[in-house]
């Protein structure tokens, strides 16, 4: 049977690609039977109806999903976030990485907007977070108000699986796709407005292809709840998950146990001190969130 990827989803159709082709395919009732929804991203199996059309016989194992934008299988988040208007936010930029990482993608850091920086103590504190985001294993790389900068270091990270674009609202998420492919421009621009007046499109996603990748052409994540247990948060931090293995007790939440090895990386500066706070600050959030008897 033959194998494709679901690339677009609209009025019920799956739009499948297999090799260079596209077949326009609609799932089995079976699948709504079982309250299933084939989503873009999703890798199927098919079964040809004519030389265009199929029906979709098989949804393979997800390994991960998102819920806005709906989309499986996302291998990457590309995350952008203005050094100025708006003001760097590393909180927020943290409550992304918090998501990615208990969704099993990986995330490159995009700081646009460098060249608006006009005092340099601002232009060091924002080198200082890239170098630390960088240590802990983020690539970060920094463009400026012409959005063409810094493509080119951006591309080859887009060659390989599937690609969504997230972050701080108002930093240039659009700009950047358009700059990417310029046909998208009257899509972006259509999705960025309705999502700066806080308002949930229906708009379809769709996968673009781009440097050999697929890249959606829909800003990602509005919704920025933790649906994670507060056991699992500290994984989501890579340098609290690395140092985690050398704390006395096992199941350490690193907030008030003693012999805490994280407690310890952060007084001797080995984790920063912005970082564990954040940490906190969430744990405290999933804590709330949580009945208490």
């Amino acid at each position: 049977m033959p194998e494709g990827k679901i690339i677009k989803a609209l009025s019920g159709f799956y739009y499948v690609k297999d090799g260079e082709k596209t077949i326009q395919c609609r799932g089995r009732g079976v699948f709504r039977k079982k309250k299933i929804t084939p989503l873009v991203g999703d890798s199927i199996v098919y079964q040809y109806e004519n030389e265009s059309e199929g029906y979709i016989l098989e949804i393979k194992e997800r390994k991960n999903e998102l819920v806005r934008p709906p989309i499986s299988n996302v291998d990457q988040a590309i995350l952008v976030f203005s050094a100025v208007e708006p003001t760097f936010n590393p909180v927020l930029l943290d409550r992304f990485l918090v998501l990615i990482e208990a969704n099993h993608i990986d995330a490159i850091i995009v700081l646009s907007k460098m060249d608006l920086l006009t005092e340099a103590d601002e232009l060091q504190k924002i080198l200082a977070f890239k170098q630390d985001y960088e240590k802990m294993g983020y690539p970060v790389i920094t463009t400026s108000s012409k959005t063409e900068d810094g493509m080119n270091e951006l591309l080859p990270y887009l060659s390989n699986g599937v690609s969504v674009f997230a972050g701080q609202s108002g930093v240039g998420k659009s700009s950047l796709l358009n700059a990417l492919n310029p046909l998208l421009a009257l899509k972006t621009n259509d999705i960025s407005s309705h999502l700066g007046r806080g308002k949930h499109t229906t708009r379809h996603v769709e996968l673009i292809p781009i440097e050999g990748g697929l890249v959606a052409d829909t800003p990602g994540f509005s919704s920025l709840d933790f649906t994670i247990e507060d056991t699992e948060l500290s994984d989501c931090f890579p340098e609290i998950r690395e140092k985690s293995k050398e704390c006395k007790f096992r199941g350490c939440m690193h907030d008030r146990e003693p012999k805490c090895a994280v407690k310890e990386a952060v007084q001797d500066g080995e984790i920063k001190q912005y970082r564990y706070d954040h940490y906190l600050e969430f744990l405290e959030e999933i804590r709330d969130r949580k009945p208490r008897y």
